[in-house]
């Protein structure tokens, strides 16, 4: 999709790309750092129920993608169910309904209405977009449930290059009798490996500086708090950053850097 879209950049004023919807958000996240700082619109989309059905939004949410790939509303955004989703905020909240994604801590860019674009948030970017196909797709995820084994941190150590963690409310590693996750963690980036910390809980973030759970890692070498990313944003964001250094501080640096309005948090405090 990268290699397409630079290809054929400078004939055309908008992209529109269909894409199945279960993992849409991750190619809107991906296609986010890939092409950065685009002035015309690259846009996703797709449906619920097939075009061949009586019932489907396919043609509705085609027709608003073009009409939003169209329009001067620059960067990657996914169109959904009369919705402009920044590319980084997507994320999938429903498996059947018309009503499938929404954006999380971040306002939709707009809606459409009776054929109408209507912009909330004006974007400005008059940059050369720049074009990367690298990926580092060495990541896996471990979403953590009461009693998980911390071996599984140990297992995926030997695949991996990188591990998101979901954890509990606002973040952290839990801390029982006969765990030990701090030492896997700690195995990890003694290996020169990433960790993120995340949560599973949908909106807000997460915040290790609350609670002794997350104290014990907070700003450890190596470990990474995604703050208020998605989970999409955050394995997209890694694969991208990986695919160009393994120098930790470059690590450090590049993800905490605010991409397409990927990540908030701490540049609020």
């Amino acid at each position: 999709m990268v290699r397409c879209i630079r290809d054929h950049y400078l004939s055309y004023d908008g992209f529109v790309l269909t894409h199945g919807t279960d993992t849409m958000a991750y190619t809107a996240a991906a296609l986010s750092y890939l092409i950065q700082g685009s002035p015309k619109p690259i846009v996703l989309t797709g449906a619920q129920k097939p075009i061949g059905f009586d019932v489907t939004d396919s043609k509705v949410n085609l027709t608003d993608a073009f009409r939003v790939a169209s329009s001067d509303m620059p960067g990657v955004s996914l169109v959904f169910n009369g919705k402009v989703i920044l590319g980084t905020r997507a994320q999938k909240v429903r498996s059947k309904s018309f009503e499938a994604f929404s954006s999380i801590d971040y306002p939709f860019l707009g809606v459409l209405r009776d054929g109408v674009l209507l912009p909330y948030i004006r974007q400005d970017c008059k940059d050369k977009p720049t074009f990367c196909e690298n990926l580092n797709t060495s990541v896996a995820l471990l979403k953590l449930i009461p009693g998980t084994d911390q071996a599984l941190l140990d297992y995926l150590l030997e695949r991996n290059d990188a591990l998101i963690i979901e954890s509990f409310g606002v973040g952290g590693l839990p801390d029982y009798e006969g765990a030990d996750f701090c030492g896997s963690v700690c195995r990890w980036t003694a290996k020169g490996k990433l960790v993120v910390l995340t949560t599973q809980v949908q909106n807000e973030g997460s915040d290790l500086g609350i609670y002794h759970v997350g104290h014990r890692l907070k700003g450890a070498p190596g470990v990474l708090e995604a703050f208020d990313m998605t989970t999409e944003a955050v394995t997209a964001k890694l694969m991208w950053i990986m695919g160009k250094t393994r120098d930790p501080a470059e690590i450090q640096r590049l993800f905490y850097a605010p991409v397409a309005h990927d990540i908030l948090w701490p540049a609020e405090n």
